[in-house]
């Protein structure tokens, strides 16, 4: 497993840094596409410029054939889109209009890339000078050199996502799933060979880590091929980016396109499936859809998208197929009728493999306790099913923000490896217990581990930290009521307009 996570960034976090102080006072929304998008434009004319050198120095004249650039898997950037034609722009008022034709004409050599890079540094409200600044700070890194990082701008790129979606907050979840959490899924799936799909993949992660995942076991990266979609014109631009700098491919079907009422990959049957689907989605469009053929265990209820994207899932796992699913824990002992009668479907068929039951604060977008739902198609062992209470792992690395590191990941998949062999695998009173189908029969079809794994008394709270408990969960009590409310106080007004 490679050992990263946001402890260990170094030059991507001092550029980070710089970047953002040039920010001013625009939203981080809005800059996202600015900061992402010069990345992108430094960088596939860096690749370019490494690949023209060559060819100059072969002397045949092939510099400007576009052929010996796609063929290599490089992006042609033609003379008036190369960075050294930006860089002599920025000091200028027309370097947004500069970096437009660049982007304009860039999108014109390549067709994977039509519609796809933004094209608004023109635009008035957009301070020329910060942006200037920031074409300076690119000039002086060479993003194309693999020769001395592999994967330098994928790092940038990650990195920045990550940083955006802490300041955006909660709007983060429409375009990343922290890389802990998405290292986990992966780690537990191993997905080594094989079609890998993500119904709603943001900016790529779930691809990203998964290519990492063969080439770091020795693989190659056309032994997975990929597949996806996003509802989100924007976060679809993000995901083609991100994947055209790390020189991945994947067919993520048309931008917004509705997973329930657009399936992009209606005959696909996939391998590896990995999901971070919008939490508790409401209005999604349930009733629409009653009779529709992916809803084999029941009508998802219409104010809750969750089992919907469980079944949709499901539908699209291969005879051996696997997934990895993040939901929010209620998901995991609902009563309410619809969604109690396809979560008993399921654990009957026997497809829940493992549930591991995640700590608070994971994140950026909401607080939300979650879960990880692995399920397969063809389970090694059988009428079993693994829990695992992970809730005390994790490391606070800012006030608000846990993260999963290396032995955290390693624990969850190698205590998930161990019980599917069905070697060197024990329970462990508090953190896993291998529980058997009449088990979760007893507990009305509950999915929740702490009701399988029971408690570790060695583990008790010290007298301060249960103090500290205390404050927080007054805390969180304070905004819950605040929230409530004010949701009354918008009810009330609500009933007094109808009358």
């Amino acid at each position: 497993m490679s050992n990263e996570n946001s402890a260990d960034v170094g030059f991507e976090k001092q550029l980070w840094g710089a970047a953002d102080l040039l920010r001013g006072n625009m939203d981080a929304s809005e800059y996202k596409h600015v900061f992402l998008g010069l990345i992108f434009l430094k960088y596939v004319s860096d690749k370019f410029e490494e690949r023209y050198d060559e060819l100059k120095a072969e002397n045949k004249g092939y510099e400007e054939d576009i052929d010996e650039y796609t063929s290599e898997g490089i992006f042609y950037v033609p003379p008036s889109s190369r960075w050294i034609e930006i860089n002599k722009a920025s000091h200028t008022p027309e370097i947004g209009i500069v970096i437009d034709s660049a982007m304009v004409a860039i999108e014109k050599e390549n067709k994977r890339l039509k519609g796809i890079l933004p094209k608004n540094f023109a635009r008035p409200e957009l301070d020329k000078r910060r942006l200037g600044e920031i074409v300076d700070l690119f000039s002086n890194i060479n993003m194309g050199d693999h020769h001395k990082n592999k994967d330098l701008l994928g790092r940038v790129y990650e990195y920045c996502l990550s940083q955006f979606a802490s300041k955006e907050g909660k709007n983060a979840g429409e375009f990343y799933t922290p890389s802990s959490i998405v290292r986990t899924l992966v780690e537990v799936l191993q997905p080594y060979s094989g079609r890998v799909y993500d119904p709603c993949c943001g900016s790529g992660g779930m691809f990203v880590q998964s290519v990492k995942f063969v080439e770091n076991h020795r693989g190659k990266r056309g032994d997975i091929s990929l597949y996806g979609q996003d509802s989100n014109p924007t976060t679809y631009k993000l995901c083609i980016m991100n994947l055209a700098i790390r020189g991945l491919e994947a067919d993520i079907g048309e931008p917004n396109s509705d997973t329930f009422f657009h399936d992009c990959h209606l005959r696909l049957k996939a391998d590896y499936i990995m999901a971070n689907p919008p939490f508790n989605l409401s209005n999604w469009g349930g009733d629409k859809l009653k009779d529709d053929v992916r809803w084999k265990y029941g009508i998802p209820p219409e104010g809750n998208a969750n089992y919907a994207w469980m079944q949709h899932i499901i539908h699209h796992l291969s005879p051996n197929g696997k997934m990895g699913m993040v939901l929010a824990n209620g998901s995991l002992s609902t009563s309410s009728t619809q969604e109690f009668k396809i979560r008993k479907g399921i654990i009957e068929d026997d497809l829940v493999e493992c549930i591991v039951s995640l700590p608070e604060r994971l994140f950026f977008s909401t607080g939300i306790p979650v879960s990880l739902w692995f399920i397969s198609k063809n389970k090694s062992q059988k009428c079993k099913t693994l829990f695992i209470d992970a809730r005390n792992l994790g490391t606070m690395v800012t006030r608000n923000l846990r993260e999963l590191n290396d032995d955290d990941i390693a624990k969850i998949a190698d205590t998930v490896h161990s019980f599917k062999k069905g070697e060197n695998y024990s329970d462990i009173k508090g953190f896993c217990k291998s529980a058997t189908l009449d088990d979760i029969k007893a507990t009305d079809y509950s999915l929740v581990p702490g009701r399988y794994v029971g408690i570790d008394d060695s583990n008790k709270m010290s007298e301060e930290e249960v103090k500290t408990e205390i404050i927080r969960v007054k805390q969180e009590l304070k905004e819950l009521f605040i929230n409530n409310r004010k949701l009354d106080t918008k009810i009330m007004e609500i009933l007094n307009s109808d009358e």
